[in-house]
């Protein structure tokens, strides 16, 4: 692609802020021209603004230091000295979506991190490799908002990064019945480190406000179809799920036990995992893994420490496949919870956009 876009990352001093100015220092389609984040950190240069709070593993990109973060609350300032936003704010849910639905009322699209817009019926929620085709209710939402250019997509949590992109490839051959999930949860997804959360370490919690939920409904929406001038869910998989948060710091794991309409052989199920390519590896976006579904033949794998990092941290890692006494199967997987889960899902999903026009 031969144009660059100029991208704002509203949010930008939190941790997937954080991320997505460490992904974007490079980028070979989006120049981050503006960092916006709340009053108290406005005026001051982003190295001022963040302080000790820089979480990322990296250092601070020195282009970023000295760049001046504007007020996220001055939208039309904002808007209009970039093509797009990149929105990861910490605000209730509906000044939330009154930020995000002001900017694209101004005409400025808006890739969101945030879950407040999952469930708005013509919000396209996508995860490239599976649901790449909702973006057509764009249109829609346009027509709704009254813009020309302006719209809001956004990504799906992070907890069903890991265990949805599993199941997407079992669905059309052999139908997917019903699953059980667990997941074990890292701590960035609460926005902390060891250092901010000290309760966690030689602990588990076993409760994520809001979570399960998240995790049980969005998948449907994630499989539903555009009708009309709306996104309807799937009717199933029936999925059941208990959300933990552990002492990791960034991998998000998850059991999986999973039974089928019509039940495949463990080498069909490996088969579907090795030979899956998604849209994002069709047009072979920037971001994308070039194999999405890694399966790990070791007894003891995949784990956060080790495997996180797979393909710049965008690749599934699944393992432990094997016949089970109450489903059908169970095995093991785990996702980047801020690369494939947050900023590098919510990238992946702006460089689509791009690739079929929608930033434009």
């Amino acid at each position: 692609m031969e144009r660059q876009y100029k991208v704002g990352v509203v949010g930008a001093t939190g941790m997937v802020g954080q991320r997505f100015v460490t992904l974007l220092e490079e980028h070979p389609w989006f120049k981050l021209t503006v960092l916006a984040a709340s009053g108290r950190s406005a005026g001051k240069t982003y190295e001022e603004a963040v302080g000790s709070r820089w979480a990322m593993t990296t250092p601070m990109p020195e282009s970023v230091k000295g760049m001046v973060v504007q007020d996220a609350a001055q939208v039309e300032k904002v808007a209009s000295q970039v093509d797009f936003v990149f929105c990861a704010v910490n605000m209730p849910k509906e000044e939330i979506k009154a930020l995000e639905e002001s900017y694209a009322k101004a005409e400025c699209p808006v890739v969101s991190n945030n879950s407040a817009n999952r469930f708005t019926p013509d919000v396209p929620m996508v995860v490239p490799e599976i649901n790449a085709d909702h973006i057509q209710i764009i249109p829609a939402q346009r027509a709704r908002l009254g813009t020309k250019r302006g719209f809001i997509a956004v990504k799906s949590n992070c907890s069903l990064q890991s265990y949805v992109p599993a199941l997407h490839p079992l669905m059309e051959e052999f139908g997917v019945s019903k699953a059980l999930v667990c997941t074990y949860q890292a701590i960035s997804g609460a926005g902390k480190t060891f250092d901010r959360m000290p309760e966690i370490l030689d602990n588990v919690i076993p409760y994520i406000g809001g979570e399960e939920e998240k995790s049980e409904k969005e998948p449907l929406k994630l499989w539903g179809h555009i009708e009309g001038d709306k996104i309807v869910n799937a009717e199933k998989p029936v999925i059941t799920a208990q959300c933990f948060r552990v002492p990791v710091a960034d991998g998000h794991t998850a059991a999986v036990f999973v039974s089928f309409d019509k039940k495949p052989t463990e080498q069909q199920i490996l088969d579907a995992w090795a030979n899956f390519r998604g849209p994002a590896q069709e047009l072979d976006l920037p971001s994308a893994p070039k194999q999405f579904l890694h399966y790990f033949t070791e007894a003891d794998r995949p784990q956060p420490k080790l495997d996180r990092n797979t393909e710049n941290g965008m690749a599934i890692c699944l393992g432990r496949l094997r016949e089970d006494t109450l489903f059908d199967y169970k095995f093991a997987c785990m996702s980047h919870n801020t690369l494939r889960g947050a900023a590098g899902g919510a990238v992946l999903l702006a460089e689509l956009l791009a690739a079929k026009g929608y930033l434009d």
